[in-house]
């Protein structure tokens, strides 16, 4: 990955939690991760997770937009703490972000967030974004940051989005159905038919959270950009196509 020099980590919710809880040693695994691949690249983080980690602490109905939102507020420091404890281990310094999509409609808001975070990685520093949960109701219900994070991506001038997920890579077919499925490693365009199939809630496709990583796949491949769809709880496909350029697994989208 000679050409590339600054790259978006976007680790789920699904991979951070575990019973409702922050799943510490995948966090520490994901930590470890990231800092052998600051030694080479510029890194910022895009971070689910706060919802698990304030329900862990204020248990309230869920299925209630306001109440996820109020779990989110008592969660996010919670979440950043860990990842601070975690990344001093590595001799590591982060900063927070809370951004929402909408903030990328705005120039303005889009310029003083990217100067900020234009000055944290020349320091070295480690930008960890998450959504502000507290206003933007639409990604709580759904997206889980994808959308958040191919738009940090473009914005802030990365050369690639990787996708930590509890998907493994974009299969030709339903691997829970047929036994042949294959997931497609390279992937060049994604078709009208895909990033539409979140309104067939019968597709396979647009279960599992595959819907609104296509759309950021697409949304990314149109402006030029790449992005790669890796297993977040092994990483081991994450670190041998970053740290080794060896594509294992996982699937690349790339013009």
């Amino acid at each position: 990955m000679a050409d590339m020099k600054r790259v978006v980590i976007k680790v789920g919710s699904h991979v951070l939690s575990e019973n409702n809880r922050i799943a510490k040693e995948r966090m520490l695994n994901l930590v470890k991760f990231i800092s052998v691949l600051h030694d080479r690249y510029e890194v910022i983080l895009v971070s689910s997770g706060a919802v698990a980690a304030g329900y862990s602490k204020i248990k309230l109905d869920k299925s209630i937009v306001p109440n996820r939102q109020a779990i989110a507020a008592v969660g996010q420091p919670f979440l950043m703490r860990e990842y601070q404890k975690k990344f001093e281990k590595y001799d590591k310094l982060t900063a927070q972000f809370l951004l929402t999509a909408s903030d990328f409609d705005s120039r303005k808001r889009t310029e003083f967030a990217k100067n900020a975070i234009e000055v944290c990685l020349k320091n070295r520093v480690i930008p960890i974004i998450n959504e502000n949960d507290t206003t933007a109701t639409d990604e709580l219900l759904f997206g889980d940051n994808d959308r958040l994070s191919a738009h940090v991506t473009y914005y802030f001038d990365a050369d690639m989005l990787v996708i930590l997920s509890d998907i493994d890579g974009y299969y030709d077919k339903d691997p829970r159905i047929d036994k042949d499925a294959k997931i497609r490693k390279i992937v060049h365009n994604i078709t009208n038919e895909e990033t539409n199939i979140a309104l067939n809630p019968n597709d396979f496709f647009a279960t599992g959270g595959i819907a609104t990583k296509l759309k950021a796949a697409d949304f990314l491949l149109k402006r030029g950009k790449k992005m790669f769809l890796a297993d977040g709880f092994k990483l081991d496909d994450a670190k041998s196509f970053l740290l080794e350029g060896i594509h294992k697994s996982g699937t690349l989208f790339c013009k």
